[in-house]
C-alpha cells in the first residue's frame, strides 16, 4: 500500500494525527504494512514488539501463557479495534507478556514498534494515546478476571453467549466448547456440561457445529 493510502485511514484513527509533523506523520506511514494472517496464526508472542496493530477485517484473540501451558483470553479484537499491547517498547509500564493469534483469517496493519516509539518519544500526544488506548483495555481484562474469581460458571456461560449473540447479531454461536472454554479461561469439559444443563433446560439447543440459544430471556436473566 503507498503512504498516502495508510496517511487516509490514520487520520480518522489517530486524534494526535494533525498535531505531528509532515515528517512524522511519513515515518509512520513508511513504516506501516497491510498483512493478512490466517486463520490460527501466531501474530505476537511474549515480550517482542510486534507493533501496533490495527485490525481492518477478521477477529484477533489476546490472551496470558502460564507456565503450564494454560491460557486465559483477555479480551478479542475485531474491525476497527487496535492492539497497543503488541507493541511492548511504546509502552514502557507494560511488563507482562501477552500473545495475539488470529482467530479467523484476519487483515491488518500493522506499524513498526521501533518506529512508533521513536515517534512518540518527539511527540507527547501519541505516549498519552498510547496509554490511554492501553488504559482503555484494561477494564476487559478486570472484567475477565472478576468473571473468573467471583462469578459461578453458569453465569459466566450466559454472559458469554449473550454478549457473542449480541457482538454477531445471530442467535446461533457457531464456536466449538473448546473455543468458548479457551475465550472463559475454563476447561472444556466443564463448558460442555453446562451447555448440556442449558439444553436440558430448554435455553439453548447444542450441536455439533453450533449452539442456538431458544430461549434469550431467561439465558439473560442467569446472567444478571
Amino acid at each position: 500500500m503507498s503512504c498516502k493510502e495508510f496517511e487516509t485511514v490514520y487520520q480518522e484513527v489517530f486524534p494526535f494525527w494533525r498535531e505531528i509533523s509532515q515528517g512524522d506523520r511519513e515515518f509512520i506511514c513508511q513504516n506501516s504494512y497491510a498483512l493478512a494472517y490466517p486463520k490460527g496464526k501466531n501474530i505476537h508472542g511474549g515480550d517482542e514488539c510486534s507493533g501496533v496493530i490495527l485490525v481492518r477485517s477478521g477477529s484477533l484473540r489476546l490472551y496470558m501463557m502460564s507456565e503450564e501451558g494454560r491460557d486465559i483470553t483477555l479480551y478479542r479484537l475485531h474491525r476497527g479495534d487496535m492492539c497497543m499491547l503488541s507493541a511492548s517498547c511504546v509502552l514502557d509500564a507494560i511488563t507482562f507478556d501477552v500473545f495475539v493469534d488470529a482467530e479467523e483469517d484476519s487483515e491488518c496493519y500493522v506499524i513498526s514498534g521501533p518506529a512508533f516509539a521513536a515517534v512518540s518519544e518527539r511527540n507527547p500526544d501519541i505516549k498519552i494515546f498510547a496509554l490511554e488506548t492501553a488504559v482503555g483495555r484494561f477494564s476487559d481484562v478486570m472484567w475477565v478476571m472478576q468473571q473468573i474469581l467471583f462469578m459461578s460458571m453458569d453465569k459466566r456461560l450466559a454472559i458469554f453467549l449473550s454478549d457473542e449473540s449480541s457482538r454477531t447479531g445471530s442467535d446461533t454461536i457457531t464456536l466449538t466448547h473448546g473455543q468458548i472454554a479457551r475465550y472463559m479461561g475454563s476447561a472444556r469439559e466443564v463448558v460442555s456440561r453446562m451447555l448440556k444443563y442449558f439444553a436440558g433446560e430448554g435455553i439453548v439447543e447444542v450441536s455439533r457445529k453450533d449452539i442456538k440459544i431458544l430461549d434469550k430471556k431467561r439465558l439473560r436473566r442467569l446472567a444478571l
